[in-house]
């Protein structure tokens, strides 16, 4: 399906939280008609247009008619209770469009072997990866797991300075906001239904090197190194690079760090 058909048809961003805030006005740029939503959209939207702002709460089924039925869906919450998700998609995307999935690579659970792609082994303890392979083997939703988020409001150095994160040789894999924004879009446009995308910038790093760089190049305090609870991941993007997003707008993290840190401080 070309562009122009994909966009014949709205996009609803469902729980337009953090992802949301770069998500929707980058899809309005690229031409399409995108609405948002949230269970109290006059709080949480302050950014949203009136217009495009639509009240919607899974837990509430008086809500799921405002979703236009022939939307295209980029979920962004866990999709739980995994009931009222599946009710929701069969009740009301008769006509349904593209549904993709935002999840976490803590799918994978711990003690992974390297590389982590997508063929690894997922935690079925975890009712989030329960709901979402169920969805996507029924509905044929894309699953982007996503590793984790950093970018404005959302600094890697904060955390380290409030200790939020210890200095630990823990592997870590972490994704830039804008460039989870290009991917949505990417697999709304792209993706094949059903398929499965990890989603960080291509470079598992370890606490203990960002805490080195961090200390040499701002000045943070460089706490004793401490051992990890586990060894994390060291995720491969294999298939994202090679079937539908090459190109990232942060592909440094050190440099990316250092724009927050400036905007920060202005």
């Amino acid at each position: 399906m070309s562009k122009t058909e994909l966009q014949s048809r709205p996009l609803v961003i469902l729980g337009a939280g953090y992802t949301g805030t770069f998500l929707y006005p980058l899809a309005k740029t690229h031409g399409w008609r995108t609405y948002a939503t949230s269970r109290n959209p006059i709080t949480h939207l302050p950014l949203v247009p009136e217009n495009d702002r639509i009240i919607f709460d899974l837990t509430a089924p008086k809500t799921w008619g405002n979703i236009p039925k022939n939307a295209h869906v980029i979920w962004c919450f866990p999709a739980l209770p995994q009931d009222a998700a599946v009710n929701f998609i069969e009740q009301h995307f008769e006509d349904r469009g593209r549904l993709i999935m935002l999840g976490s690579t803590s799918a994978y659970g711990s003690g992974q072997p390297s590389p982590v792609d997508e063929h690894a082994p997922l935690d079925y303890s975890i009712p989030r990866v329960q709901s979402e392979e169920y969805l996507r083997e029924t509905y044929g939703a894309v699953v982007l797991r996503l590793a984790g988020l950093y970018g404005p409001g959302r600094h890697v150095l904060d955390w380290m300075r409030k200790g939020k994160v210890n200095n630990t040789n823990k592997y870590v894999n972490l994704i830039h906001i804008e460039d989870v924004a290009a991917i949505c879009l990417a697999a709304l446009e792209r993706a094949k239904a059903g398929e499965v995308y990890n989603v960080s910038d291509g470079i598992s790093r370890q606490w203990s090197k960002i805490f080195e760089v961090a200390s040499e190049r701002w000045g943070l305090r460089l706490p004793p190194l401490s051992p990890p609870q586990n060894p994390g991941k060291r995720l491969t993007i294999a298939k994202l690079r090679s079937t539908l997003h090459s190109s990232f707008l942060h592909p440094d993290l050190y440099e990316a760090l250092e724009e927050i840190e400036k905007q920060n401080n202005r």
